[in-house]
């Protein structure tokens, strides 16, 4: 699909409930590399359901989220309230977000720097940052590797979205750092890790529906078609509980000019 067709506010409930959130290791590594959490000003961009944006609240940010779709941003809502986090959430795109300039220590954008028109999105954070201030494109991608459930399961999104373009993928995404040197941006430095995050068959099930090629883009009589036939898959395949779902995390930061 292309960038702004999916829309994730048709899978709100199956995001919030069977996305696997970024892993809290990526605090610890952020700080590593000079951007702190604890007592920071954050934006999170494309939000979601406030993954991202909740890990900074609990290492101690004051957290804003901004995201297009409103069902999503009232489940980070009740996501933040369930984990003891607050943050400030409201609608916008990462174009034009509408908060008041030279804001914050911190922009994130995670899972998300793809969907975005990527020389406003880097000039609008440039805007928002302070000077100095630190932006962050992160990655949670599974991996397809040969034979296993992610190859098998990519190879079922396409059979019922031919036109679905995201498979394949490494968890590396280079073409990141072109956009932010191009933007200005410097201190560029880039770090990954890999996890196996465990799912239950139905919470795979589930989390496949919240992708781009599934729910947020197939009619729903399709969605439940698809769930059937991936459900058949698992049991008579890959019959383990919980599955060992192999993923990357992935990161870029980079300095905003000034002091």
């Amino acid at each position: 699909m292309e960038r702004n067709t999916p829309d994730f506010g048709l899978t709100a409930q199956d995001y919030g409930r069977h996305r696997a959130g970024f892993p809290p290791e990526l605090i610890t590594r952020l700080a590593r590399h000079g951007v702190e959490a604890s007592g920071r000003d954050v934006l999170d961009l494309g939000t979601g359901t406030g993954s991202l944006a909740r890990l900074f609240a609990l290492a101690g940010a004051r957290v804003t989220g901004v995201d297009p779709a409103a069902p999503l941003l009232d489940q980070a809502r009740r996501l933040d309230a369930e984990a003891g986090v607050t943050a400030e959430y409201r609608v916008g795109t990462a174009e034009e977000t509408g908060l008041p300039g030279a804001r914050f220590d911190v922009v994130t954008a995670g899972q998300c720097w793809h969907w975005f028109d990527a020389p406003r999105a880097a000039a609008e954070v440039r805007r928002l940052l302070r000077p100095g201030g630190s932006l962050v494109i992160a990655h949670f991608d599974w991996l397809p590797l040969p034979g296993n459930v992610v190859s098998a399961t990519e190879e079922l999104i396409l059979a019922h979205n031919p036109a679905w373009s995201m498979g394949g993928g490494t968890g590396l995404h280079p073409r990141w750092l072109t956009d932010l040197a191009t933007a200005g941006f410097g201190g560029i430095e880039t770090f990954s890790f890999d996890v196996d995050v465990p799912y239950t068959p139905q919470d795979w099930v589930g989390r496949i529906r919240a992708s781009a090629g599934v729910g947020a883009s197939l009619p729903e009589e399709e969605v439940r078609t698809f769930s059937d036939e991936l459900t058949a898959v698992l049991r008579d395949t890959f019959p383990g509980d919980p599955l060992g779902i192999p993923h990357r995390t992935w990161a870029v930061t980079a300095r905003a000019p000034g002091a």
